[in-house]
């Protein structure tokens, strides 16, 4: 699983060592080409999707790490491949948390549709990083203040930035205070294996 980390041509960011708790391996995301676009680091428990006996107790964030691009050509040249923003971030950092959500009071059959439902808003909010469904919030990014847009729902919260290095971040998280957050480049990512 580690390998589509190290192929990846970005520097993949994480919690800085301040937090010492467990950390683990997500998921990468690929291009059509094979070519790592983005993927997530799992920092404290790994969620368990919430259900009617609950997992209030779960204390984690996810930090999500996509390689700014500019709208380009496909790498066999028939198509053209979306820019990257801090929009992409936010949006892949909404649909993870909603990927570790099931609210208790809708049955089994009907959660597809509620996914559907709660993708297509996060997509929405993801668009339109200024409206009032988001605030702003600094946090530290190998050392500097970094400026984020931040929003909580009653599964958790997300928010998304840019960093110095040339990458978006996205972060979620639940039972974790995203305002005593600070990020850095991971110097070791076999750490997380």
């Amino acid at each position: 699983m580690i390998d589509g980390y190290l192929l990846a041509p970005f520097p993949w960011y994480g919690l800085d060592e301040a937090f010492t708790g467990p950390r683990w391996l997500m998921q990468v995301g690929t291009a059509a080409d094979g070519a790592v676009e983005h993927g997530a680091l799992g920092h404290g428990d790994e969620p368990s999707i919430r259900t009617e006996s609950g997992s209030e107790k779960d204390r984690f964030a996810a930090v999500v790490t996509v390689a700014a691009h500019p709208g380009r050509r496909t790498a066999d040249g028939t198509g053209v491949l979306e820019a990257t923003s801090v929009s992409s971030a936010a949006w892949l950092a909404g649909a993870g948390l909603l990927n570790v959500t099931w609210p208790g009071q809708i049955d089994h059959s009907l959660r597809d549709d509620w996914l559907d439902q709660q993708t297509e808003t996060a997509w929405v909010l993801a668009d339109d990083m200024e409206g009032d469904d988001w605030s702003e919030l600094s946090l530290p990014v190998d050392g500097e203040p970094t400026p984020f847009r931040y929003r909580e729902s009653e599964y958790g919260w997300v928010l998304a930035g840019s960093t110095p290095a040339g990458v978006h971040l996205g972060a979620f998280g639940r039972g974790m205070s995203a305002y005593g957050l600070a990020f850095s480049a991971i110097k070791n990512i076999e750490h997380y294996s």
